[in-house]
């Protein structure tokens, strides 16, 4: 098992303050757990896990931790139709899907993450985060780590501070709807993944894409596709078609011999490096906050 191909998808950018890589090979992660706050180490030794855990969500974390590192996972039920991905899943073996069991964790990056760049998008959270969020039990002061704000908090954060992370009204009116049923939420975590999407997507302003992205972390989900991304079918008809100009039908026309497998087909595409050459500039980030 590659832990940071594992927990990678937790990781919201390269100052996400609730989650960190350090040179000695651990991975820490923070979150709100139904216990309460905690932070965990985890790091492999000789084939070996090992964790440690603070915080009034310790026991919780360390009760899960074989789950989140994939133990319900079933990578062997993914056959490659492709060379690319065969050659990829030969290259990177260690890719195991996570389940954290935790959803609102994963919602509201996502919904933070809606038509705007990653750089936005990261930035957002990251203030959002350190600035009502609280220190991590446990961690070291220099990884500036902090626990996610519980929903009743998400719920008072004023609409200036909201405009000044470069979050738009649209965006955030979607966060305060969720924090409102938090309760509700949390329960999508031990459903089915497509109960589980049913159930977010009740709330306006989550749709398809946002209720993928969160399964995907939240229930292990392997068939979740993120449609309605902005990348993903280019990236996916370039690497398995030759068609950077695929849409999302398109895509889904190419990851249908993965049914059932094609959130882990995805990953392992974007894993082999295969993408389009750049054909303009990157867009270029929008900054609100001056307005």
């Amino acid at each position: 098992m590659d832990l940071g191909l594992t927990l990678g998808p937790l990781r919201r950018g390269p100052a996400d303050p609730t989650y960190r890589a350090t040179p000695d090979g651990a991975f820490w992660r923070t979150c709100r757990t139904p216990e309460g706050p905690g932070t965990l180490r985890v790091a492999a030794r000789g084939g070996t896990v090992e964790a440690d855990a603070w915080g009034a969500g310790a026991d919780w974390l360390l009760d899960r931790l074989p789950v989140l590192l994939g133990a319900l996972d079933e990578p062997d039920a993914f056959t490659p139709r492709h060379r690319l991905l065969a050659v990829t899943r030969q290259r990177r073996p260690g890719l195991r899907l996570l389940r954290t069991g935790l959803v609102l964790e994963s919602l509201i990056p996502s919904i933070l993450e809606q038509k705007v760049t990653t750089d936005e998008a990261y930035r957002a959270w990251r203030l959002l985060v350190r600035g009502y969020g609280e220190p991590a039990p446990g961690a070291p002061a220099e990884l500036r780590l902090a626990v996610v704000p519980e929903p009743r908090t998400w719920a008072l954060v004023p609409s200036w501070e909201w405009h000044r992370a470069g979050v738009d009204g649209k965006r955030s009116a979607t966060v305060l709807r969720a924090v409102r049923v938090a309760g509700r939420l949390e329960e999508a975590a031990g459903m089915e993944p497509e109960e589980a999407r049913r159930r977010l997507e009740l709330v306006p302003g989550i749709g398809p894409w946002t209720s993928a992205e969160t399964v995907q972390r939240s229930n292990g989900a392997p068939d979740a596709v993120s449609t309605g991304d902005y990348h993903l079918p280019g990236v996916i008809g370039h690497a398995l078609a030759d068609q950077r100009d695929a849409d999302d039908a398109r895509m889904l026309e190419l990851l249908e011999p993965y049914a059932g497998q094609r959130h882990r087909a995805a990953r392992l595409v974007l894993l082999s490096g295969r993408t389009p050459p750049r054909r303009a500039p990157r867009m270029t980030p929008r900054d609100i906050a001056p307005l």
